[in-house]
């Protein structure tokens, strides 16, 4: 991702990530798009508790939506509702310049919609308002299906989740987007988590379906116990150029990135809005950069970062460049048992 330039005073960011081979808040507001036959087709809705949005939008199926959201940890909630499939794109647009919102979603499962989404996360993003966005298949979608579908969005910053549950997949999404937003640590994986109001799914996989999902870019739900919970999160991201590439795979790095760069931009934005570029300055700089990855480091969100440079541009003399590297925290997903048994 590289830096967007603009002539606004600012701090600004970009990352990249590679795999290493060989080595391994209390609730967040999303932001949901949905039809509505309640409420303002188009008008964007702030609320901090279902029974708000059971006023504007009643018994209709995007008030069950919100309350699916609030059920699983989300702290607020904006809504959009939309008359038809041509509203998206203005709903996406509308919440796209929102701040505060960290998980999106959508009850559509049409991929044009989804991949406006897509684009809509993606530029906020860009415009250092990063999130992450949660989308379904439809009701009768193949494991092959999904995989292609995953390949048609193909970005870090979506998550493709299946099966749908017996009411659709948009409740099942929406439980999703939910559990993501409710959970404070962002290297702790998201398989496991239980999806409170989702009671039953339209389809049970195997092992290789969800071998296959997962390599696909796919995040599996499983019903178990009378629970419903994820399996494994991942992003659709699968491909960089047309070439696999498995090292944006895991949900866990694009929501370790999403908290370690945002909090280290905003410590700088609120300590040298006003500042010179001067040596001590930068020296600043460079302690606050390194006392934020240490807090970072201390609660196992990284495990790890490089030297922390601070220098001034050689072209533009009102420019300070920070240069760091940190290596984010793998999640636990698998533990295996070797036992060597004597008779």
């Amino acid at each position: 991702m590289s830096i967007t330039t603009h002539e606004r005073p600012g701090v600004y960011s970009s990352y990249d990530a590679s795999s290493v081979v060989g080595a391994a808040g209390a609730g967040r507001t999303v932001g949901i798009v949905g039809l509505s036959s309640a409420g303002t087709a188009g008008e964007r809705y702030f609320f901090s508790r279902c029974e708000e949005a059971d006023g504007v939008f009643g018994t209709d199926g995007l008030a069950a939506l919100i309350r699916l959201l609030f059920l699983n940890g989300a702290a607020a909630v904006y809504a959009v509702p939309v008359s038809g499939q041509e509203g998206y794109i203005d709903a996406f647009t509308l919440l796209a310049e929102t701040e505060g919102i960290g998980v999106m979603t959508c009850d559509s499962h049409v991929l044009s919609v989804q991949q406006a989404l897509r684009d809509s996360v993606t530029a906020a993003a860009q415009a250092r308002r990063e999130r992450i966005a949660v989308v379904c298949g439809s009701t009768e979608e193949t494991v092959s299906a999904l995989i292609e579908r995953a390949g048609s969005l193909n970005s870090e910053r979506m998550v493709l989740i299946a099966p749908t549950g017996e009411d659709g997949g948009a409740q099942a999404a929406a439980a999703v987007a939910g559990a993501i937003a409710g959970e404070s640590d962002p290297a702790l994986p998201m398989g496991g988590a239980v999806l409170q109001g989702v009671n039953s799914l339209k389809a049970r996989y195997g092992d290789s379906e969800i071998d296959l999902l997962v390599r696909g870019g796919v995040t599996p739900l499983e019903a178990a116990g009378g629970q419903v919970s994820i399996v494994r999160g991942v992003t659709t991201r699968t491909k960089t150029g047309g070439s696999a590439d498995a090292t944006w795979r895991e949900l866990t790095t694009i929501r370790v990135v999403d908290d370690v760069i945002p909090a280290v931009r905003d410590a700088l934005r609120a300590k040298f809005s006003r500042a010179k570029n001067t040596a001590q300055s930068r020296g600043a700089i460079r302690s606050q950069v390194v006392l934020e990855l240490e807090n970072k480091l201390a609660r196992e969100i990284i495990t790890g970062y490089g030297d922390v440079t601070v220098t001034a541009d050689s072209e533009n003399p009102t420019v300070c460049l920070v240069d760091f590297s940190f290596t984010v925290a793998h999640g636990l997903n698998q533990i295996w048992l070797s036992a060597h048994i004597t008779v």
